[in-house]
């Protein structure tokens, strides 16, 4: 099975990440210009503060109202982030994220932050996966 690090260097490892002091419209208009669900809020050096994500915003807005998007990043971030290692297989990433109900896991390595994974991620590479199985079943069959 394979591991994050097949992951990411397929994708890459470019992370958006966002300082804890932005604006919840800031991290809104980060989210919708590069088509992506979550960022990792960061005050520099690769570390991680936390993690905002589409559904942290929604609860802000159904709490607060429209004026939560005048509130800071840090006042809606989720600060208990759970993380993954490069090392870690699939099968751990599905088993994590079903459990903890995530979207996405930012990777880091030796404390530093190296990457994120989704749940797309995920799912394309684990049907990359059975693809594979699949054809390399077929053609054991086939040359038997």
């Amino acid at each position: 099975m394979s591991v994050v690090r097949h992951i990411l260097d397929r994708k890459g490892r470019e992370v958006a990440t966002i300082s804890p002091q932005a604006s919840l419209a800031d991290a809104v208009h980060m989210l919708a210009d590069r088509r992506i669900g979550a960022v990792v809020v960061s005050s520099g050096d690769r570390d991680i503060a936390g993690i905002l994500s589409e559904r942290d915003i929604v609860r802000a807005v159904a709490r607060l109202g429209a004026g939560a998007l005048d509130s800071g990043v840090a006042e809606t971030m989720t600060t208990k982030v759970v993380t993954c290692a490069e090392t870690d297989s699939i099968g751990d990433l599905m088993e994590r994220m079903t459990e903890g109900k995530f979207r996405h896991l930012p990777v880091v390595e030796k404390g530093k932050l190296v990457g994120i994974i989704s749940i797309g991620d995920v799912v394309k590479s684990r049907v990359a996966e059975m693809e594979h199985e699949q054809s390399a079943l077929k053609d054991y069959i086939m040359n038997s």
